[in-house]
């Protein structure tokens, strides 16, 4: 080995000058204060990085509907929780609650208290609680919003028997029979709209109850209801089989799917118009960095190619929105119902 290539010892280079000595220290320390720095610094981004993207879910994640199987919401819901347990890596699963005006699924929801448990709706099913109902058996603050998924459209549909083609030819029927015809609706804003506008222009015409209003459709086919609102979704198999007739749609535009049925607004009655929001709410200790994670997973599914076309064809439209879009949307939905309830003088029941 040569001379010059051995290591020069420690006390060699200490003799070369205190000033040498001096700079190769603070060198060394502002490396080893900056090396400080840097692992502060990424420590501090990964706890920050943690907050904003929880590690969640950790187990099955269930859904609560408040409607029946085969419902737009229902499919919707599916279609969503096969993508969301692809990319969460645990099971997402749909469990149906109907009945009850929809009190039954928002009991159970909140009665989980549970972050794993979420409640996923049209919120037609509860704006209207506070108007129909004067005590309620949950707190309507509870119900968290995290992200708004689609607008459903809704339709109004008569039995084929019945031979009419638009709305204003329902009502000159309504109006020629009072008390005879039949009417069911899905719980909630919709029935509100649809008793607010009956009420309105003084037509009488009888509610049927059901404790699944998706089973109403069959009664619609077979003549024994003869108004039907409902999500499209709900009609379509029974549209293609010729023995229910849609008059027009509550949506603000017309369905992509049906472009021959008009809207409410341009059958001449724009009192019935309403847009239907579905999307999905959490318990209310749910934390809004956790509601916000939960949203930017719903926008990437919705950003997946192959789910609007499959939403068309249930129905629905791809509205996909944040926790502070989707509760300003919940607003002013119950600003529109509480000015018809106020203006047709409906008060709430016990």
């Amino acid at each position: 080995m040569n001379r010059r290539d051995k290591p020069i010892p420690w006390y060699v280079w200490s003799m070369q000058g205190p000033g040498n000595c001096i700079m190769k220290l603070r060198s060394l320390i502002l490396l080893l204060v900056g090396a400080a720095v840097v692992t502060a610094w990424l420590f501090a981004t990964a706890a920050r990085l943690q907050a904003l993207t929880p590690n969640w879910p950790q187990r099955t994640v269930r859904l609560i509907l408040p409607l029946g199987p085969g419902s737009g919401s229902d499919i919707g819901a599916r279609l969503f929780a096969d993508r969301l347990t692809a990319r969460w890596g645990q099971p997402v699963v749909v469990e149906n609650r109907p009945g009850g005006d929809g009190f039954v699924a928002i009991t159970a929801f909140l009665a989980a208290h549970d972050d794993h448990t979420l409640l996923f709706a049209p919120t037609s099913t509860f704006t209207a609680h506070p108007i129909l109902h004067r005590t309620l058996p949950y707190d309507p603050r509870d119900l968290v919003p995290i992200a708004r998924i689609t607008n459903t459209l809704i339709s109004i549909s008569v039995p084929a028997s019945l031979h009419i083609g638009s709305l204003k030819e329902l009502v000159a029927l309504a109006r020629a029979q009072p008390g005879k015809l039949n009417r069911a609706s899905i719980t909630g804003a919709l029935d509100l709209v649809l008793s607010g506008f009956l009420k309105g222009i003084d037509l009488d015409v009888a509610k049927v109850p059901y404790r699944d209003p998706v089973q109403a459709v069959t009664d619609l086919a077979e003549g024994r209801i003869q108004i039907y609102t409902s999500a499209f979704a709900i009609v379509q198999s029974q549209l293609q089989a010729g023995t229910i007739k849609p008059l027009a749609m509550t949506n603000g535009t017309r369905a992509p799917t049906a472009p021959d049925i008009p809207t409410v607004t341009q059958a001449g009655y724009p009192e019935l118009a309403f847009d239907g929001l579905v999307g999905l709410f959490g318990p209310p200790n749910m934390a809004g960095e956790l509601r916000e994670h939960i949203a930017a997973d719903i926008r990437a599914v919705a950003a997946d190619p192959s789910v609007e076309p499959r939403l068309i064809q249930t129905g629905q439209i791809l509205n996909p929105g944040g926790p502070g879009e989707f509760a300003a949307a919940i607003r002013d939905q119950t600003s529109k119902l509480a000015a018809i309830a106020k203006a047709l003088d409906i008060q709430p029941e016990d």
